[in-house]
């Protein structure tokens, strides 16, 4: 099977970048969208994120065979049981959300008797909202499918080949085992990142103006990862809890560990430290996850 008409609800990043991707990599599919924020569907509108917006959720996803939520993981409930009484038969449900046991069973509860497959398209920027989508967003990016273990196989492949014609890599995963891979990469960094930021901008002895205007490259890299949206950060660590806590304190003790051996002045224990991490950031660029050009590509002009 294939999906032809696709409805994408919450149209900011996530949601404006799927219906670009769609009209580069699958042309015989028609999208329709819908989004509770005026100005953005305002903003939708005018860039095309869909080929038709839709007056309400439900009108959104009237005939669609594929309905993917691209709303906070907090909001994902209310969203599917608005939507739930349009779905049409045979329909498939997917997400974009980061976190995926609390949205397996937020779903579940909501959509009882639908087929629902969770997604996690590994990607995206600082920045969000509609003005903020672009097509090549999940190009050569990985997206993780969640399936229970009684989703259709046909339906999974289907999932799997409509994020393969938007450029992403496929990997399927329990949610449970996504959700403790996802704490240690994506969220304990964001996490890392909004307290470091926050720290530095409440210290007395250095000015915010200070902290602005000689922030070195390490600082800049941590205030971009903390400009990220901050509902959906939110809405991540509290309904990835358990995953994101059993990670923080691994984190804490390595954090320790590297506190005693600055103040005892071991040298040696945190050279093979950095020497084992350093071996880390050149496998990331191996696998294509990242720039190799000084500054990551980027350029300070």
């Amino acid at each position: 099977m294939t999906f032809r008409r696709i409805a994408i609800i919450g149209l900011g990043l996530l949601g404006g970048s799927i219906g670009l991707a769609i009209r580069e990599g699958l042309p015989g599919a028609r999208t329709t969208g819908w989004d509770r924020d005026p100005e953005v569907r305002e903003a939708a509108s005018r860039r095309e994120l869909v080929h038709r917006l839709a007056e309400t959720a439900e009108e959104a996803v009237a005939d669609a065979d594929l309905v993917i939520l691209c709303v906070p993981v907090g909001a994902m409930e209310e969203a599917a049981r608005i939507i739930a009484p349009a779905l049409a038969p045979g329909v498939v449900v997917s997400d974009v959300g980061s976190s995926k046991r609390s949205v397996a069973e937020a779903l579940g509860r909501a959509l009882p008797g639908v087929t629902v497959i969770p997604a996690h398209p590994v990607a995206g920027t600082e920045r969000s909202g509609p003005e903020a989508g672009f097509a090549a967003l999940f190009r050569h990016r990985w997206c993780i499918l969640t399936p229970s273990d009684d989703a259709p196989a046909e339906k999974i492949h289907a999932l799997s080949m409509f994020w393969q014609a938007l450029g992403a890599k496929i990997e399927l995963m329990t949610p449970a085992h996504h959700d403790l891979v996802l704490a240690v990469t994506s969220h304990i960094p964001h996490l890392i990142a909004y307290t470091i930021v926050g720290t530095a901008s409440d210290m007395e002895q250095v000015t915010q103006g200070e902290v602005i205007k000689y922030s070195a490259g390490g600082f800049r890299d941590f205030t971009r990862i903390a400009a990220s949206d901050p509902t959906m950060w939110r809405d991540v660590f509290l309904n990835n809890r358990d995953a994101v806590l059993e990670m923080l304190g691994r984190f804490t003790e390595d954090l320790t560990a590297m506190q005693r051996a600055i103040r005892t002045g071991d040298g040696d224990a945190l050279y093979r430290h950095f020497e084992r991490t350093r071996a880390i950031r050149r496998q990331v660029i191996e696998e294509g996850q990242d720039d190799a050009r000084p500054d990551f590509g980027r350029s300070d002009h």
